[in-house]
């Protein structure tokens, strides 16, 4: 997927969990609401925790949890194993190389957006100047891709790591709300205490919550991007192998070993058993 794309992508599920938000929002009040008339003045769980978490961290830490939405699902798709190794690839750029189509076996891997199309064409470009100048540079061009993903993936560990941290503030400053309470009322309020006592449990709580899946996906997606490059290195490898070994051989022997079945190959070319001794 390319920039535009991405974009796009964050864009609209920007949205949709902003809505998802508001529609939380106006549910909680709603049935708040209802409590209130059916049981008497009785506040709802989800109502005062979205209260209490208050206007400065709610916010924040509901921009941190659509980035990390975002980033999940990008590099959910980005990762698939049909992105990375488009099924019938490998069998169609065998064939093409076996029939000695070189000028199109490239075309075939430049005009393929995956992974494999991008290292085959970084390695195929520097093919005329041996195998081993192709091997270095389609693993620097593999390198360059598990580069790419690592650096988005590197977020989701920002924001596990940044959860707990936003706790943490949300932590001390209902402390200090508390004790400021405490420190300056001459007659000590319990709602005016709770209220601050609540804003720190709150804001730990929805830190934690974001937390816990991130730390979850940066270990399930770096695992997974070293799994696909593996994977990619090795089939370049073999291919760009294949490619150069048809490229030495004859044209009359290739096109021979191209239309004479594996089977058959190598039945009449033998050197004849010699003559017996008289």
């Amino acid at each position: 997927m390319n920039r535009s794309a991405y974009q796009s992508w964050a864009r609209g599920l920007f949205r949709f969990c902003l809505v998802l938000w508001v529609l939380a929002v106006f549910a909680g009040v709603a049935q708040a609401q209802e409590s209130a008339a059916a049981e008497g003045p009785q506040e709802s769980l989800a109502l005062f925790m979205i209260k209490a978490v208050g206007p400065v961290f709610g916010p924040l830490l509901l921009a941190v949890s659509v980035a990390l939405v975002a980033l999940c699902v990008l590099l959910a798709l980005d990762l698939r194993m049909s992105g990375a190794i488009p099924p019938g690839f490998v069998e169609e750029f065998t064939g093409i190389v076996n029939q000695r189509k070189f000028k199109e076996a490239f075309d075939l891997a430049r005009s393929d957006p995956s992974f494999l199309g991008q290292v085959l064409t970084a390695g195929m470009g520097r093919l005329q100047y041996g195998l081993e100048d192709a091997r270095e540079a389609a693993m620097n061009a593999l390198e360059s891709i598990k580069a790419d993903k690592d650096q988005k993936n590197n977020y989701t560990a920002v924001i596990g790591t940044l959860g707990p941290m936003f706790g943490l503030v949300g932590t001390v400053y209902g402390m200090i709300k508390s004790f400021s309470v405490l420190a300056t009322a001459t007659q000590i309020n319990p709602a005016k205490l709770a209220d601050g006592i609540a804003h720190a449990l709150v804001v730990t709580l929805f830190g934690i919550a974001i937390s816990v899946p991130a730390i979850f996906f940066n270990a399930y997606f770096r695992n997974r991007i070293t799994r696909l490059c593996m994977d990619v290195g090795h089939i370049a490898d073999d291919l760009l192998t294949q490619m150069y070994h048809n490229s030495k051989k004859p044209a009359v022997a290739a096109a021979a070993a191209a239309n004479v079945p594996p089977s058959a190959q190598g039945v009449g070319t033998a050197a004849p058993p010699p003559a017996p001794p008289r």
